[in-house]
């Protein structure tokens, strides 16, 4: 394969840039990062990404591509050597299935409950927490899903990315969802995987993402009065 050129545009703020940052990272892969003003989207974002207007976009020879869970896979394609999902047909479907089920069940729980009040932030509360039980339950009974050594993969860039965030969405919201005495298997994988060298190397700064949630809540409760 000949040189290609590549571009991430992405935030520090954005879990969900992170983990494109670790795949490009796993595979060896250099790029350009353009740091993207979530508040003000460029003509750059617009362009590439017309109708979602978010990031992360990866940007081949001047081909876009949008939404992480896409990006990674096409990472995976482009780049065979240290494959990040299963090589296997079925423990790749499976994979899916609980990328899904992180994206769609338990982050898009918590971000509700970042941006709502009362009884609907109760009720985003509660399906946060009912999704790490069910995390808890089934995802980490099967010791062949997730891993916890060097060797990561395709369910450890997802689930990983979430949980650098949460605390900082936590504090930033005044909520709790996360107990690591109600979760030991998750929080026993989370304090492993933030030793990784591939992600303690470059984790986003505390008082950034602190920061940039709180402004969050502020404006959602400002709106709500």
């Amino acid at each position: 394969m000949g040189e290609v050129e590549v571009k991430l545009l992405g935030s520090q703020t954005s879990p969900f840039v992170r983990r494109v940052q670790w795949a490009l990272k796993l595979k060896g892969v250099s790029y350009d990062y353009l740091e993207e003003d979530v508040h003000k989207k460029s003509p750059l974002l617009l362009n590439y990404n017309p109708i979602h207007k978010k990031i992360p976009v990866l940007v081949i020879d001047g081909q876009p591509i949008a939404e992480s869970l896409v990006i990674i896979e096409f990472i995976d394609e482009m780049w065979k050597h240290n494959p990040i999902l299963p090589i296997e047909h079925y423990e790749r479907a499976v994979a899916r299935f609980w990328a899904k089920f992180i994206d769609e069940k338990l982050a898009n729980a918590v971000r509700m409950a970042l941006v709502s009040v009362g009884e609907e932030q109760e009720k985003a509360i509660t399906e946060s927490i009912e999704s790490f039980e069910i995390i808890e339950r089934e995802l980490f009974k099967e010791k062949t899903l997730i891993k916890a050594g060097e060797d990561i993969g395709y369910l450890e860039i997802l689930l990983g990315s979430f949980c650098i965030w949460l605390p900082a969405v936590e504090e930033g919201a005044g909520f709790k969802v996360f107990d690591s005495n109600r979760f030991p298997l998750v929080n026993k994988w989370m304090t492993q995987f933030l030793e990784l060298s591939v992600v303690k190397e470059d984790l986003p700064r505390r008082d950034l993402l602190l920061s940039y949630f709180q402004q969050i809540r502020h404006f959602v409760l400002a709106t709500r009065k």
